[in-house]
């Protein structure tokens, strides 16, 4: 049986959502395309075993409509798009289901540019490249992501420090990584060298044995992360952790982190606020990965990829002025500056 492209119902607000399967090749996937205001829609490719269809819709939606405010403030001349693929990547994942999620991506004819995100990787995405020329973020050109995404990470945090604690002197600061994949390790690594006291957790203990050994982190159990005593939290895995049982637990005055859509549910950037707990949102600081994919689809040098981190940096700042001039809240100034842009380019 070929590939199909089903074409789904579209969420109010979104441009496409496609069903692409191809069984013989074991694809199950579904492409979200937000918006193509400022560009074509660019964002990575996921592969996770979801629940059910409707598990997978939620997640994709969710995050493509973050790539199209994620890309807006990063200045890329880009849209917001997602995909995921429905299955483990531990077990279901082949060359040639990656060669058939390109074939799909193909079929959209430039409306989305694909690269990798979790469970896939540079070798993966170059699998789906073979299919099609808008698979990004290939080992040779952009290469990985990840270590964009820390910096960019790691300078938005001491943006923040500076406004929170009146310095971005991070020396004796007490910062909690909840992550240590690619870019949490990374980060780790850059706060470790500009001295904060380090505690990290993750479910790989052969990565906490690591940041313990080189970076003198402290360890905590994934399970206790919000009883620990931190200046900083720096959520660096999956999405979903400030909730309403967790936020009264956090001790943190900062959080800023490279984990998609940090908040469980949008009302609890209310409790953040009313704790005093300054949240910079995660589309803003973590821009990093698709910034260095950007710079492929564009063809950019390195110079313009750090112009672009720096630009983030500044956003953060002017954010965090016009939220405490204004009296509101970081997500809703980041969310505003991102409709402005939008409806500038619409008018």
């Amino acid at each position: 049986m070929a590939l199909t492209l089903t074409d789904m119902t579209t969420p109010d607000g979104f441009e496409q959502l496609v069903l692409a399967q191809d069984p013989d090749a074991g694809l199950r996937a579904l492409i979200c395309i937000h918006s193509t205001a400022l560009g074509p829609a660019a964002g990575g490719c996921r592969m996770w075993s979801y629940a059910d269809d409707q598990a997978a819709i939620h997640d994709v939606t969710r995050l493509s409509r973050g790539m199209t405010y994620k890309n807006a403030m990063a200045d890329l001349g880009l849209g917001g798009g997602k995909s995921v693929i429905i299955g483990d990547a531990r077990y279901d994942k082949t060359p040639q289901l990656m060669q058939a999620f390109g074939r799909a991506v193909d079929a959209l004819a430039g409306r989305y540019f694909t690269a990798e995100d979790v469970g896939i990787s540079p070798q993966d995405m170059a699998h789906a490249a073979s299919q099609t020329p808008y698979a990004v973020g290939l080992s040779g050109a952009s290469g990985d992501p990840s270590p964009w995404t820390a910096e960019g990470v790691f300078r938005c945090l001491k943006v923040g420090a500076a406004h929170v604690f009146g310095t971005d002197d991070l020396t004796g600061r007490r910062v909690l990584v909840q992550g240590l994949g690619h870019v949490g390790l990374s980060l780790a690594e850059k706060l470790h060298a500009a001295g904060a006291r380090l505690t990290v957790t993750d479910i790989n203990q052969m990565a906490l044995d690591d940041a313990q050994s080189r970076l003198g982190a402290s360890i905590c159990p994934p399970d206790q992360v919000f009883q620990q005593p931190m200046d900083i939290f720096a959520p660096c895995a999956l999405g979903g952790v400030l909730t309403k049982d967790s936020v009264p637990m956090l001790q943190a005055r900062l959080v800023c982190g490279a984990a998609n859509n940090q908040l469980a549910t949008e009302d609890v950037a209310n409790l953040l606020a009313a704790r005093d707990i300054t949240y910079l949102p995660d589309y803003v600081v973590n821009a990093g990965g698709i910034i260095s994919v950007a710079s492929e689809i564009h063809s950019k040098p390195d110079a313009w990829r750090l112009e672009r981190l720096v630009a983030i940096a500044g956003r953060v700042d002017q954010m965090l002025t016009r939220a405490r001039t204004e009296g509101k809240q970081t997500s809703q100034i980041a969310d505003q500056m991102v409709e402005e842009m939008l409806k500038t380019r619409k008018t």
